[in-house]
């Protein structure tokens, strides 16, 4: 009996997804569920008459594939991808290759490649974005691992990926854990970049009133400037869908609490350990958790009742706009961050990151997907070595041209009393990373009188300890 070229062991949302584009695309594919039900289901629904093989134990699925075997686990991360492998490991044969397309920290992945390497197995750890639609039609994906081990699959992902002009949205990213820490960060982006864009709702709808209609076509605009992207179009549509029941726009009647499945928290860890100030992203996994706090906020907001004005009294289009122009530049900064801590991390874990070939993956299927990527790609093109994109001539002058909007809508936001954790945070980053001098003289001077700490001195080579007092 002939041998399956693929395999795929689990069948949720995005495992179901990715197997009919693997399969739509021209290879065969064998997919096995924990549970039957969601097999059969499967094979009755979506599959039918398809080049799909069902099987219904690992034993069966592991036999029906061709060597060396290529198998693609979409599960959930942690222990469940630890058990799927160690059912796996004694029925492999030297050489197959283990693929975990899920979000898995990439500690796990350097201790799993590590296991997997000592069995004779090989291990690539795949960063998969771009949701139910972008795994169905082509996702931008980012594996990591041996350089051997993407060779065998890069026929298939090259061809599952979405395409872009300048190519499929794949690329090997690096050895070891590589693919699933650019994962991590590209999600850290994407914490920051919603929460910059519901900073910009909140603006337009507390600040100056607008309402569903407007919001739609205030944002569809902005979708043809050089804000257009993923986020900023969906945002859109989301203003256009009305509760059946009530006639009222549903974002509306959503609950003001934000969840998270933690690659966001592991973005800022990750971060804080090499040394890397991402300010926006902080910024936005803190408003998901403070958002979490619904009653307590409710309880508060009948306590706390502020003086700040609420509504913007000036010129409406030229708020509208400025938002527009803080929101660029609020989202330059964030991707900024995201990339500084690309560069860092390369460095430390020996990666040997293509930061504009990250950049290029990105401008298709993924979530972050959005028309500046090539500004970003160019910029690394251009420098290799550039330590923050805000220094990229194009950057530069793109944000100085805007800065005054920019801190227009952050004063304005701190008069009405609107939070705007993330604008703020980006435009202090900005600021502070432009500053040829910082306070924090006085912090080591601080660290020094209370601990001995000692102090560089501006005139003098070496380190200094001063007794501050007699």
């Amino acid at each position: 009996m002939e041998k399956q070229s693929f395999g795929l062991i689990g069948l949720a949302v995005m495992g179901e997804n990715l197997a009919l584009n693997i399969e739509r695309n021209g290879f065969s594919i064998t997919v096995y569920n924990r549970s039957r039900e969601k097999t059969d289901n499967f094979m009755a629904t979506r599959a039918q008459g398809k080049n799909v093989k069902p099987t219904f134990s690992i034993p069966e699925f592991v036999e029906s594939l061709a060597t060396p075997r290529k198998i693609l686990i979409m599960v959930k991360a942690g222990l469940p991808v630890d058990a799927v492998i160690e059912e796996l490991k004694p029925l492999l044969s030297p050489g197959d290759i283990i693929i975990d397309g899920g979000n898995s920290h990439f500690p796990d992945t350097d201790r799993r490649t590590l296991q997997l390497e000592a069995a004779n197995l090989k291990f690539i750890g795949m960063g998969v974005s771009g949701g139910e639609e972008g795994a169905l039609n082509g996702p931008s994906m980012m594996p990591g691992g041996q350089l051997s081990a993407y060779k065998e699959i890069e026929a298939i992902v090259t061809k599952i990926s979405a395409q872009v002009e300048d190519g499929p949205c794949v690329t090997y990213i690096g050895k070891g854990s590589a693919g699933h820490y650019v994962k991590m960060v590209h999600n850290g982006i994407e914490y920051g970049d919603m929460q910059l864009i519901a900073e910009a709702y909140d603006l337009l709808k507390t600040g100056l009133g607008m309402e569903a209609p407007e919001l739609h076509q205030t944002f569809k605009a902005w979708n043809q400037t050089e804000l257009s992207s993923f986020l900023i179009e969906i945002t859109a549509d989301i203003f256009t869908k009305h509760d059946p029941e009530t006639g009222k726009p549903l974002v509306d009647l959503i609950v003001d609490a934000a969840g998270q499945k933690g690659t966001g928290k592991w973005t800022v860890e990750s971060a804080f350990n090499l040394g890397i100030p991402i300010p926006t992203m902080i910024a936005a996994v803190t408003a998901r958790v403070i958002s979490s706090y619904k009653q307590e906020r409710v309880e508060a907001s009948q306590i706390l009742v502020s003086k700040a004005l609420g509504k913007y009294a000036g010129d409406r289009q030229v708020f509208i706009d400025a938002v527009r122009d803080a929101l660029y530049c609020s989202k330059i900064c964030s991707y900024a961050q995201g990339m500084a801590l690309l560069g860092r991390a390369s460095k430390e874990y020996d990666y040997g990151l293509n930061l504009a070939e990250i950049a290029r993956i990105w401008k298709g299927g993924c979530i972050i997907r959005a028309g500046f990527l090539d500004k970003i790609k160019l910029a690394y093109q251009r420098n290799p070595d550039l330590a923050n994109l805000l220094i990229d001539s194009d950057f530069t002058q793109t944000v100085l041209s805007k800065e005054n909007a920019w801190r227009l809508v952050v004063s304005e936001a701190a008069k009405l009393g609107i939070p705007i954790p993330a604008f703020s945070a980006s435009l202090d980053y900005f600021d502070s990373y432009r500053s040829a001098r910082l306070p924090q003289n006085l912090t080591q001077a601080q660290r020094d009188y209370f601990g001995a700490h000692t102090y560089a001195r501006l005139d003098k080579d070496g380190m200094f300890h001063t007794e501050w007092t007699e």
